[in-house]
């Protein structure tokens, strides 16, 4: 099965096994794992912050990060399509006790015009907005990539206007690898910024919120109260550390990939919505229907929408099973 479904789906190298095997470890709770906070200061120096938290899924770090910058009864501007307000099961209604409030935008990329409209006056009517959340880069908007002025001026609004900051960065790498500029860069402007070790990166766990020294004090209680605090948890800090040291150039190879697809598909009639890194959508009718029919060529996929499937290239995914891809949707 050539499994196209998500860059989730990896399985660890033996280099990234071997690295997991051998790590050195303590309790994390306790504050005393020492590959543990060899990632965390690993990750902090990438994204230009005081300090990071290592936690076991981004979904972890986006609620962390909302906690951490608003109040219950507080609103927290996003893209319509972004994840929090699409597929973290509403904890930030739950948890954090805020309204999301989702803003249109094209391909994913939020327009600081749009933004600064959505801000309403101080009004007991209303809730106030205190947090603006950016998703580098956009699932949804095809696996678009902020343009750095775009981030710089969606930052200096947010300042502007008394906002805090948060980068969802899942895919924070695929960016930095396709605009070629580096995630401290890219995350200059803003409070938090988190990314992902399993997706493209290949780890099997984890992601890390990165900010001030004083926000990830906070974190810290708030990762506890979520249960997250996983004790022994250097051995998945090694696989992600191993990512850093060697899965990041590589996603280039997921873009070319993507690119590869696209155009295959095009020459097989079929259209695609426009992408930058390594998510790709098809359009396609009957999508339920057509996902059964390509895992029963060997295909796995995801049916997004009833005209739309989503191909996600990774890791475990070479130019032989983008070949196999492109039979499967040839024979549909």
């Amino acid at each position: 099965m050539i499994d196209l479904r998500s860059d989730t789906v990896t399985r660890p190298t033996p280099g990234m096994l071997a690295a997991m095997a051998s790590a050195e470890l303590g309790d994390d709770v306790l504050g005393d794992d020492p590959t543990v906070k060899a990632l965390e200061a690993r990750a902090a120096a990438l994204a230009g912050k005081e300090a990071a938290i290592f936690t076991p899924s981004g979904t972890m770090a986006n609620l962390i990060a909302i906690c951490v910058s608003t109040r219950k009864g507080d609103e927290v501007l996003q893209e319509a399509g972004a994840h929090p307000f699409n597929y973290e099961a509403a904890g930030a209604g739950a948890v954090a006790g805020v309204q999301i409030r989702p803003l249109a935008a094209d391909r994913g990329i939020l327009d600081p015009a749009t933004v600064e409209a959505a801000i309403r006056a101080d009004n007991d009517h209303f809730a106030p907005a205190t947090l603006l959340c950016v998703e580098d880069t956009s699932n949804r908007g095809g696996g678009s990539v902020y343009p750095l002025e775009r981030l710089d001026a969606l930052t200096a609004l947010a300042e502007r206007r008394g906002l805090r900051t948060h980068l969802d960065g899942a895919r924070a790498m695929n960016a930095v690898v396709k605009s070629g500029v580096p995630l401290e860069r890219r995350a200059r402007g803003f409070d938090t910024v988190s990314f992902c070790f399993s997706k493209g990166l290949g780890a099997p766990v984890g992601s890390v919120l990165c900010g001030s020294g004083a926000d990830m004090h906070r974190a810290r209680r708030v990762r506890k109260m979520l249960g997250g605090g996983m004790r022994q948890s250097g051995v998945l800090a090694a696989a992600c550390l191993y990512a850093l040291d060697h899965h990041v150039d590589r996603l280039a190879d997921d873009h070319r990939r993507a690119d590869q697809l696209a155009a295959g598909l095009a020459a097989l009639g079929y259209a695609t919505d426009p992408h930058e890194t390594n998510l790709l959508y098809v359009q396609i009718a009957n999508a339920p229907e057509a996902q059964d029919r390509l895992a029963d060529r060997g295909i796995a996929c995801i049916a997004v929408a009833p005209d739309r499937i989503r191909l996600v290239t990774h890791l475990d995914v070479d130019d032989a099973g983008i070949e196999a891809a492109l039979a499967a949707f040839a024979a549909l």
